[in-house]
Parts: structure tokens; C-alpha cells; sequence
């Protein structure tokens, strides 16, 4: 093809810079390790760098265009050749390898991308292209080489890459359990029942709860973290997968389809605490955070579900509220409860109630001569025996230092005596393991009549128990089975 400029100045006037080279110097380092049967000559020139070099040094450049000279911001041919140590070094003779492979393998051309550098030190990206001349595929003396610069395209390449390994390693080192799940055909399941004009979600999935059982079979999961499998003791991504089942159970249908009506009603981001399971069996009381991820609010195809492990919060929680409702020696009910069920029961129209009041005799003394923590253990014993007779819906509660109570809502005489009963039984039992700190108590007792008041009630069954109490006294006696009603 014949050109109006002539080629001098078509290679001149490109506008892509051009390089004409003599690679004659490769070619006789070829012929010689090919001679010495060198025949894998990538592993060969990896052996050892200076051969790379030496084919780097044995290319002569013959001449270059215009814009190559602007693009490594030399001023002439000669000032480019002189300096070329700045140009090619660092990364450029790990991607030189690879051409030579290409022209060793006896192609014709090569492709490869490598770092240049300019004159002042700026670093390039770089496509380069080669293409021996024809009529010189034997000697490699006349070689046209193209490089483009391709620094904004692999700058925007390397930016992506960090970004994606920022964002990897967020996901992956994050603390907090996360998924990432496809939820669209979740949203195409919901699309389809409101065109056929469904408008209450709850009331339908009232009617049909297979329908939530068909939407959790829909979720596809596409990643999790480690934080995940830590959390649900799984020793790798496989195993939890396959254990879903094991996870996501109990109440965890009933949580789900809360969400469902969340995301029916428009709201894409929200929380709620659920209770999973670890595949050890353990219970694992989570914060889940639901949220549709940006650019997906139409599809759902990219959701995010963090799980915040909350388990040590609420057995925290659940000790504290234990706290404020029981003696933390004896493991009965406080007084504070207590006060509080006997305004329960006051409301309440069942009838008849029957109260127990129990004095624990000699705690003072047991304090006084053997310590206080002989007395702590005549109080721990107590609340063993009023814990192996009381059972919902009667309670048994520590009301002060040494007296206690037992409230029995539906229980008339007869059925308060035999509880009665049941504690001087355990008592007796309890003792004859202690047999040199015996616990002693003074006991009342006393049932409702049509129209008293609870607090009635409770002061005469109190009043029983002072009886009781003087009476034991009067005879001498630390341990009586005889017990007072009111």
C-alpha cells in the first residue's frame, strides 16, 4: 500500500508511538541456548535475571516517531537511547520474559503489557506490540514495536482492585456475622400474590402459612463471612450451608415472617432480635440487621444480613431481671416479688388463696456462735427445701432475713396441708444429712374466707406462725412437726 506521505512519514506522523528495533542480538542468544539445549526457556531466563538482561541489552533501537519522544519526554532519539536505563527497569524485565517466550515459540508477533518509566521518573503503563517486518523473520533485525499508554485505563484497574479488596476484606474480617443473600425470587413470589390483589400480608399468611415456609426455601445465600462461622461453630462454609436447617429453627419461621411483612409494607432496612442455634447445639441470641444493598431496591438480588451476636447482653439481662425478682442465697422469689403477687392476687377473683409463713428459728444464734456462714447455709437449705415443694402457679419467697413465704392461689385447707406436709417431709430428709446444724422452723398457715381480703389472710397465717413459734419456746424444743393455722 502506497501512501501520499511516503513511509518515513507515515511512521513519523502516527499517533500512537512507534519504535523500529533490531532484536539480530535476541536471535543469536537464542540460536546459542537452543545450541547448549536449553528448551524451556521461560523456566531458563527465570533461573537466572542476567539472561533477561543480556537480551534486553542486545536490542539496538533504530528509530523511534515523534510521539514517542512526547510520551517519555525525551528530547531526541540520541536522548532517549542514552538515558534508556530509566526507561526500561523494575517490573519490565519480569514482563520482557514473556515476549521473548512468544518470539522463541517462533511467533512472529507478540503482545504483552509492562511498566516504562519517562525521562523524569513518571511512571507508565504500557501495551506493547510487536511485529517483526517481513522479510526479516530470520535475522529479528527489523521490528516494529507500538506502545500505547494505558496508565488512566489500568490506574482505574489497580483503584478497582483495592476498592474490591477494601471491601473483601471488610466483609471477610468484619466482627459481626454477615450474608449475603439473593432475595429476588422472594420479590417476584410477593409481586405475583399483590397483583392478584392480595392487600394484608399478615391476614393472608394467617390463613396460609405455607406460603412463609415456600419464601425462606427461596433464599439463596451467596457468601458469609468468617465471623459466621465462628458464630455458629461451623468448620467451614460447606458445613454450614448444608446445616441451615439446624441454624434457622424454633421460632425462627415466626421472625422471618415478620420480615416478609417489613418488606411488603415498602420497608427495605430493618432489625429485629431472633434466636439462632449453633451447630454445637447452643443458643445464639442475635441482632439481625436486614438491608436490601444499594442499586438492587427492584430485584432484591443483592441483600445484607448482619447478625450481631447479643447472647452475652441478654443472659446479662436475664441474670439481672433474675436478680431483681429472687434471693440470689436461697434461689426463692424476693420480697419484691412477693408484694407484687399479693397485689396480683388481690385483683385476681380467684379464690380461695392459702398463705404459708415461715420463721427459720436460731439463725441469729447459728450466726452469733458458728458465723455467718453457718447461717448462710441454714438459709441456702431452707430454699432447697421450698424449692423441691413449690411449683408454678404457687411461689415461695425469701420476705426477710430469717421468714418466709409460700402463696397458694386455688389451694383450700386441705390442699395447703398437704403442702405442709410436703415441707416438714423434705425438711426432715434435709436434716438427717445435717445432722449437727438441724434447721428448725416455726410455721402458719391459713386459708381465705369468702370475702377477706389477701393481706387478711396473710396476717393471720403471720399470727399462726408467732403461736407456733411461742409455743416452742415455751416447751424448750428446737424442732417441732406440730404447725398453727390461723
Amino acid at each position: 500500500m502506497t501512501s501520499a506521505f511516503g513511509d518515513e512519514t507515515f511512521f513519523e506522523l502516527a499517533p500512537i508511538p512507534m519504535w523500529i528495533e533490531d532484536f539480530s542480538g535476541i536471535r543469536a542468544l537464542f540460536d546459542t541456548w537452543r545450541a547448549e539445549g536449553v528448551t524451556d526457556l521461560k523456566a531458563f531466563l527465570e533461573a537466572d535475571p542476567a539472561r533477561v538482561a543480556a537480551c534486553s541489552g542486545s536490542i539496538r533501537i533504530l528509530a523511534v516517531n515523534r510521539r514517542t519522544l512526547e510520551l517519555f519526554e525525551a528530547e531526541s532519539l540520541e536522548h532517549l537511547v542514552a538515558h534508556i536505563d530509566l526507561v526500561f527497569r523494575d517490573e519490565m524485565l519480569t514482563s520482557h520474559i514473556s515476549e521473548l517466550c512468544q518470539l522463541w515459540d517462533g511467533q512472529t508477533n507478540f503482545l504483552s503489557h509492562a511498566v516504562n518509566y519517562t525521562l523524569r521518573g513518571r511512571r507508565l503503563d504500557i501495551q506493547l506490540r510487536g511485529q517483526i517486518l517481513p522479510g526479516h523473520e530470520e535475522r529479528f533485525d527489523r521490528l516494529l514495536l507500538t506502545t500505547e499508554d494505558v496508565t488512566p485505563r489500568e490506574a482505574a484497574r489497580r483503584a478497582e482492585a483495592r476498592h474490591r479488596a477494601y471491601a473483601e476484606g471488610i466483609f471477610e474480617h468484619s466482627p459481626v456475622s454477615l450474608w449475603v443473600e439473593d432475595f429476588s425470587q422472594i420479590k417476584i413470589l410477593l409481586d405475583d400474590l399483590r397483583d392478584s390483589g392480595i392487600e394484608d400480608l399478615r391476614v393472608f399468611t394467617d390463613v396460609h402459612p405455607e406460603f412463609v415456609q415456600r419464601c425462606m426455601s427461596e433464599i439463596k445465600v451467596i457468601d458469609i463471612n468468617q465471623a459466621t462461622l465462628d458464630l455458629f461453630c461451623a468448620p467451614d462454609r460447606a458445613t454450614l450451608l448444608q446445616s441451615l436447617g439446624e441454624i434457622f429453627r424454633g421460632d425462627m419461621e415466626a421472625h422471618f415472617r415478620e420480615q416478609l411483612i417489613e418488606l411488603w409494607n415498602g420497608r427495605l432496612l430493618h432489625h429485629r432480635e431472633v434466636v439462632n442455634y449453633a451447630l454445637d447445639g447452643s443458643q445464639r441470641y442475635v441482632l439481625l440487621q436486614f438491608s436490601v444493598l444499594p442499586g438492587h431496591e427492584e430485584d432484591w438480588a443483592l441483600v445484607q444480613v448482619a447478625l450481631t451476636d447479643i447472647t452475652a447482653r441478654k443472659k446479662a439481662e436475664a441474670y439481672l431481671e433474675y436478680l431483681g425478682r429472687h434471693d440470689v442465697l436461697t434461689k426463692l422469689r424476693n420480697r419484691a416479688f412477693y408484694m407484687d403477687e399479693v397485689k396480683r392476687l388481690q385483683r385476681k377473683t380467684l379464690r380461695p388463696v392459702s398463705a404459708v409463713i415461715i420463721d427459720l428459728n436460731g439463725l441469729k444464734e447459728a450466726n452469733d456462735t458458728l458465723g455467718h456462714e453457718a447461717g448462710d447455709s441454714l438459709l441456702r437449705r431452707m430454699g432447697e427445701v421450698l424449692n423441691g415443694v413449690v411449683s408454678p402457679p404457687n411461689q415461695a419467697a425469701r420476705i426477710g432475713g430469717d421468714e418466709f413465704a409460700v402463696l397458694l392461689p386455688g389451694a383450700d385447707r386441705q390442699a395447703a396441708a398437704a403442702i405442709v406436709d410436703t415441707i416438714y417431709d423434705l425438711l426432715k430428709i434435709n436434716n438427717q444429712f445435717y445432722s449437727d446444724l438441724p434447721v428448725s422452723i416455726a410455721l402458719g398457715v391459713a386459708t381465705t374466707e369468702p370475702g377477706e381480703t389477701i393481706e387478711a389472710v396473710l396476717r393471720r397465717a403471720d399470727l399462726a406462725m408467732y403461736e407456733h413459734k411461742r409455743a416452742l419456746q415455751a416447751s424448750g424444743q428446737s424442732t417441732k412437726t406440730a404447725r398453727k393455722y390461723g
